[in-house]
């Protein structure tokens, strides 16, 4: 049968979707295969939320067709939405795929490379559609859904897709689309299936995930409080909220929950009120601020993951100090630090004041140093603790690795048939890599 790999580049929602373009291949009689040496096809999921992203994509498919000339590139995701063009170009590049081909990827990939007449051995292609999805319409599709399915302890879920707001700096909705779910109950049946495959925690994945229900009138708690009651699963996290649409509500939903963890991951971008404004947030500092004080009134200790975007056109040395100081003051556990790229379309890359490549390259150095140090810190405080850890794997030698439900990654010594298992682990001093050392106690579930 012939085989299909898959490479992935960006962020959980191109997770979610590759694995379920790797269901409809397997749909169609495929085999999936983990290396591009044997494959007849290889998958290119891309990212294109920054010029860097792109680079790597072009640098993996020429690397990809270096080490198997034969192999089929077939380049996906949102790079291939926004050049098309660009990548079609590309002799390393066999075939390019859109959004509105999602829901069909498999599908066209094999009538487009092997068309009539070429038909390859132990495929079905009399299939009109793969893994049951449904014809999507207009230029990125109504909604395409996905999971992914790869491991037995997480699942990453898709619950939105594109987004509706307008920053200055982001090409995202050109790639994705305005903002759209499905509803509630086709979103639990998803939670459902991934429980019976024995998965233990769902990672909810989107755009912009807390505007769920734009277009089908429901509300994201209404989706928070259903999931809840899915058999099977033991942990939900939420990839991200923005903080205009964190409400008390959700908060103290998630305070009272017995599955919902103790983990925020809040968009920050700048923190400086200027600097917000002219990315065209919807918030101001002052209401980030209270969004902080408000996650962590309703949860207990929780880990606050925060973006930053370095050098915003237009961003002074007075700008930078006051983020790092609005940061420092809220002491969040974890920065994802994003230099700024400029993105074609955007009103950004027409601003004057850009950032020069070097004075960018400090800001980011200075802010991973201080995520490093408040990380530590937030580690530290529970050393001696007893968390909760789901055992994603166990090495051949008994070493294991898992989080926390409060996401401090920590590795310990458990027996093999512990993982996919919740155990109680109390935590010690943090390695260099900024894991925290266990030790088990003993397994919950």
């Amino acid at each position: 049968m012939p085989a299909v790999t898959f490479r992935t580049l960006g962020c959980k929602l191109n997770y979610s979707e590759t694995a379920t373009y790797a269901r409809q291949f397997q749909a169609l009689g495929y085999t999936v295969t983990k290396g591009a040496a044997e494959a007849d096809v290889v998958v290119v999921n891309t990212c294109a939320v920054t010029e860097q992203a792109q680079r790597k994509a072009r640098q993996l498919v020429h690397h990809l067709k270096q080490q198997n000339p034969h192999v089929r590139v077939v380049v996906a995701g949102c790079y291939a939405q926004l050049s098309a063009q660009e990548l079609e170009a590309d002799s390393a590049v066999d075939l390019v795929l859109v959004a509105k081909d999602k829901p069909q990827l498999a599908l066209l990939v094999h009538r487009r490379l092997w068309p009539v007449g070429q038909e390859m051995e132990g495929v079905a292609p009399e299939l009109d559609l793969c893994a049951g999805q449904v014809q999507d319409s207009g230029p990125y599709g109504d909604f395409f859904h996905a999971y992914s399915s790869g491991g037995r302890t997480r699942a990453f879920l898709k619950v939105q897709d594109g987004c509706s707001y307008r920053c200055t700096y982001c090409a995202i909705p050109q790639a994705r689309g305005e903002s759209r779910s499905p509803r509630i109950a086709d979103i639990v049946r998803e939670a459902e299936q991934i429980a019976s495959r024995g998965v233990r925690e769902i990672v909810l994945t989107g755009v912009n995930t807390g505007d769920f229900g734009r277009t089908t009138g429901e509300a994201f708690i209404e989706l928070l409080r259903a999931l809840e009651r899915v058999e099977g699963i033991a942990r939900y996290r939420i990839s991200s909220v923005e903080p205009n649409l964190l409400t008390d509500g959700i908060l103290a939903f998630m305070g009272s929950s017995s599955k919902f963890l103790p983990h925020i991951h809040l968009p920050l971008q700048s923190g400086s009120s200027a600097v917000l404004r002219a990315m065209g947030r919807r918030y101001t500092t002052q209401l980030y601020r209270e969004r902080v004080e408000a996650v962590r009134r309703y949860l207990c200790t929780p880990f606050l993951g925060v973006d930053v975007i370095v050098g915003f056109p237009g961003e002074t040395d007075a700008d930078f100090a006051e983020s790092c100081q609005f940061i420092e003051l809220l002491e969040p556990s974890y920065l994802h630090v994003f230099p700024y790229s400029r993105r074609p379309g955007t009103l950004a890359a027409t601003l004057p004041g850009q950032v020069e490549s070097g004075v960018l390259h400090e800001r980011v150095q200075r802010l991973l140093s201080l995520s490093d140090t408040l990380h530590r810190h937030y580690c530290l405080r529970f050393e001696g603790q007893v968390r909760p850890v789901l055992v994603e794997r166990v090495g051949a030698n008994g070493n294991a690795q898992g989080f926390t439900d409060n996401y401090i990654r920590t590795r310990f010594s458990a027996e093999p048939t512990s993982q996919g298992h919740i155990a109680r682990v109390r935590l010690k001093a943090p390695f260099e890599d900024g894991a925290m050392r266990g030790e088990c106690l003993e397994l919950c579930q």
